[in-house]
């Protein structure tokens, strides 16, 4: 079919947006500014694009009229108070006339659960939305989530920050509240799997994990997969503002987006319009297990959520590799980058043959130090090495890497650490052109596990500075008839 999909840069279109591809379906990316996709080159080729604000109707007279569905994933929850409600109501109307113009059969909206009498402000939009949505030509279909927990989301970040800097938390009472949370693997798996289904149209459904929890219960998961142990105390003093702000204080998240979770999570949100497992049948992921699987090797906002299981399966399609990408939200980043004048064959081959016999081009002494530390408790070290002198494929290991992407045509090498360290660590080289010069940009990412991650983070800083920049610019230059020992190489 062909799609459009709004949203196409936010925390769902991204995730859904390969899924669509990958299925055979000709996507339109509905954004303000294509510039601002974060895509790979390969799909961004391959993908249309119609840049225009929602909220500007004269900028959607010219929406392509031979579309078959539709995804509508607007909200404006980050906004201000004051405002985001009239922000949500007038963006859907304008959409709903737009979409009539067009051979749309099919719109699929992401709401929230809202099965309680008094409803949040946020909550009350959401559903308003859905009215309006249903008042267009093409029928609607609409998923109703609770929190859906996957790396990158605003719910889950916030817990993480809650879990990881607080040993004991004073707490407000909506800890008490029950949800049903929901792994964002399957939200992808309804979304994808019921457009265009006949039988779902002009119905409403509540998607949901599993488990029922209150978000006390949530944080003391979180915090026993993450191997923490946590006390929560909770009190019925704290208003929604104090819990607000409270919210603010302790995680990374903004006063706009901790007023609108707090004010939501006085409302119960349980699965109560079932059907739509008889529709996408799937296997639903348990709350501890999302949460383990949002700190899994590969970021959830990718196509595969493990490297370990996609290639423990015959059956791997290794296209979805391509799509990985690292994880951003709550890590260290050391990124750098450099134009080179050599011929991009002959960096990309020093890039394909680190590691092994070769080594790391600088300071390599001090990997082979890295390596016997990490023997010593009981880590991999070193000793694997690599399979070919030259060649890498995902799945490969490398001294005590492993190997998530190697696409020679796109330049980019992604790994992954398998050494012993208190967080994950990806390793990732691409080679690119920009203003018509070769470039490379080399990205060390580290996802800290608790105080300990971060204070390791920081004690290896400055070896950082030395080692990261001199190995960029040693793959740059390194010759292979060079007689220079590649420890002393600058």
């Amino acid at each position: 079919m062909k799609i459009l999909l709004t949203g196409a840069n936010g925390y769902i279109g991204r995730r859904l947006l390969p899924i669509l591809f990958m299925q055979g379906h000709d996507v339109i990316c509905f954004v303000r500014d294509k510039r601002r996709i974060e895509l790979e080159d390969r799909l961004i080729d391959k993908i249309e694009f119609y840049e225009a604000d929602l909220l500007k109707p004269e900028e959607l007279e010219n929406l392509p009229k031979d579309i078959d569905a539709a995804y509508y994933l607007v909200h404006s929850m980050g906004s201000s108070s004051r405002k985001f409600q009239q922000m949500e109501q007038e963006t859907a109307e304008n959409f709903v006339k737009a979409i009539d113009t067009t051979n749309c059969k099919h719109i699929v909206y992401l709401s929230g659960i809202s099965n309680d009498e008094y409803l949040s402000k946020h909550l009350s939009s959401r559903k308003k939305t859905e009215s309006i949505l249903n008042n267009a030509k093409s029928s609607l279909t609409v998923l109703r989530a609770a929190i859906i927990i996957g790396s990158g989301g605003a719910s889950f970040e916030i817990i993480r920050d809650i879990v990881e800097k607080l040993p004991v938390m004073v707490a407000p009472k909506w800890l008490r509240t029950k949800c049903q949370p929901i792994a964002i693997r399957n939200v992808v798996n309804y979304l994808s799997g019921i457009i265009g289904k006949e039988e779902a149209y002009g119905k409403t459904f509540d998607i949901g994990g599993p488990d029922i929890l209150t978000y006390k219960q949530m944080l003391l998961i979180f915090a026993e997969v993450r191997g923490l142990n946590r006390y929560i105390l909770t009190l019925p003093v704290l208003t929604p503002r104090l819990s607000s702000y409270w919210l603010h204080f302790v995680t990374s998240t903004s006063y706009k987006i901790a007023r609108s979770l707090v004010d939501s999570m006085r409302n119960e949100v349980i699965v109560q319009n079932k059907g739509i497992e008889e529709i996408v049948p799937q296997q639903l992921i348990t709350y501890s297990d999302a949460v383990q699987m949002a700190f899994d090797k590969i970021a959830q906002n990718e196509v595969v959520s493990s490297w370990k299981d996609a290639l423990a399966s015959s059956k791997i399609n290794t296209e979805l590799l391509e799509f990985v990408k690292v994880p951003f939200h709550g890590c260290f980043v050391d990124k750098r980058s450099s134009f080179f004048e050599r011929d991009r064959s002959e960096v990309l081959t020093n890039i394909w043959k680190i590691g092994g016999d070769r080594g790391w081009y600088y300071w390599n002494f001090l990997w082979k130090i890295r390596g016997y530390m990490d023997k010593a408790v009981g880590g991999v070290g070193l000793r694997r090495g690599r399979r070919s002198p030259d060649q890498l494929v995902a799945g490969d290991s490398l001294d005590f890497w492993r190997v998530l992407v190697a696409n020679k045509e796109e330049g980019r090498l992604l790994l992954f650490a398998e050494m012993k360290l208190p967080g994950e660590a990806w390793l990732e080289f691409k080679l690119s052109k920009e203003d018509g010069k070769n470039k490379i940009t080399q990205t060390a990412t580290f996802r800290p596990h608790g105080l300990l991650g971060r204070l390791y983070w920081y004690s290896i800083i400055v070896f950082h500075e030395f080692i990261f920049n001199g190995m960029m610019k040693s793959i740059i230059n390194h010759q292979e008839n060079d007689n220079l020992e590649l420890a002393d190489i600058n």
